[in-house]
């Protein structure tokens, strides 16, 4: 069989079996900016999947920044940042994130995903050792497998186990605990006062992945980190060394940062492939994001609001006896169990005019198939409302029979 014909049948195969599975993936045109009510594939409907949890995606002060920067420096960076790329706008943002934060230094990728796979391949060597909670992003896992360490994964906040597997690692080469803040599919949140505890008991690392945190929790929108100290606890850059966060979710833009001592930049600077030989992100997209930056940082009503809407979602779901995961955040997971069920449920929700994806595996573990609901600021009461009446009425079979 020649090469491309050989290559065919693989991928109809591949594709026919995900398809059997009820397990195929399929995009949605939209034909309106981000927001609540949203215009797809012709129809309007209101939507409770989007990760633009405050409401900045269009924003008019954010999209006001984008047109000024598009008229200063143009549409494309033309270069990586180390050749000709990096502009003034860049480098104002990351100044700006790196204050937020409180970190020495913080540095602009392209996406999350960029970041997460730049760091763990830059830091870690055969000898080292990287220990990862089982939900965390694929950016981070796969990070992890890219990376010559040794890589460990332990049950889904599983302290007891991550310290089995720190003890018994030894002592040789640098230990890397690595943790979403906010788990994006199920919302809930890292035990970070006592994965810093193990990390200081071990003489380990940690890295903390914020990117469903940051902007909506801590009072100036400083995440998981803020929160934290907000509660007592110590997370200088001493402790928690590496933090990443991206810009696409509370910020309503596009792109990612790590921030960390100056060390720890300058080495991504000379060493991260990921960084080094990508185009930089248009800096009008920079500016974008200053100006989403202050909306953050000085509009806590946002974060006010959402959590309003939080309380108010859980605590109907809970009357209605909806089988919602256990989460303080803005994501709230109905978990139905089989792809069918999440499937049907997402399809009966649209025919009422509401957008709320189902999630599958291999995105989330095999028979924990849910509808991830994300709520915004920019939601108001009565969508909230809406929404929690048409999950009420759901018609699905039991999972044996789907």
């Amino acid at each position: 069989m020649h090469g491309s014909a050989l290559l065919q049948q693989r991928l109809q195969l591949r594709l026919q079996d995900r398809a059997a599975r009820q397990l195929l993936r399929q995009r949605r045109q939209l034909q309106s900016p981000q927001q609540p009510e949203l215009q797809v594939d012709g129809r309007r409907l209101l939507a409770f999947c989007s990760n633009d949890y405050l409401g900045l995606a269009n924003h008019p002060a954010v999209v006001a920044a984008y047109a000024r920067g598009l008229e200063k420096y143009g549409a494309g960076s033309g270069a990586s940042h180390l050749v000709a790329g990096h502009s003034a706008a860049h480098e104002a943002l990351e100044e700006e994130l790196a204050a937020f934060t409180g970190r020495s230094r913080a540095l602009l990728f392209g996406s999350g995903f960029m970041a997460n796979i730049g760091v763990l391949t830059t830091l870690l060597d055969e000898g080292d050792t990287v220990f990862q909670d089982k939900l965390n992003h694929a950016s981070l896992l796969d990070g992890g497998l890219f990376s010559k360490a040794r890589f460990q994964r332990f049950p889904h906040r599983d302290l007891a186990r991550l310290d089995a597997q720190l003890q018994a690692a030894g002592s040789e080469g640098l230990r890397l605990i690595v943790t979403d803040g906010v788990f994006s599919m199920d919302g809930d949140v890292a035990p970070l006062e006592s994965l810093l505890a193990l990390a200081e008991r071990y003489h380990a690392l940690l890295m903390v992945d914020d990117a469903h945190g940051l902007g909506c929790l801590g009072q100036r929108g400083g995440g998981v980190l803020e929160a934290a100290r907000e509660s007592g606890v110590c997370v200088d850059e001493d402790r928690l060394p590496i933090l990443m966060g991206t810009l696409g979710k509370a910020f309503g833009t596009l792109g990612a940062f790590v921030a960390g001592s100056s060390d720890l930049i300058e080495t991504l600077v000379q060493f991260c492939r990921p960084y080094i030989y990508t185009t930089a992100l248009p800096a009008a997209m920079a500016e974008a994001t200053r100006a989403s930056l202050r909306l953050v940082e000085t509009e806590s009503w946002r974060r006010d609001r959402l959590r309003q809407l939080i309380q108010r979602f859980r605590s109907g779901a809970t009357q209605l006896g909806l089988p919602i995961a256990d989460s303080p955040t803005q994501i709230q997971a109905l978990i139905l169990g089989t792809p069918a069920r999440a499937l049907l449920a997402s399809q009966q929700l649209e025919a009422q005019g509401l957008l709320v994806t189902a999630i599958r595996p291999p995105t989330v573990p095999p028979g924990t198939a849910r509808l991830r609901i994300s709520l915004s600021a920019a939601h108001s009461e009565a969508q909230v409302d809406r929404l929690l009446q048409a999950l009420a009425s759901l018609v699905l079979p039991d999972d044996e029979e789907s």
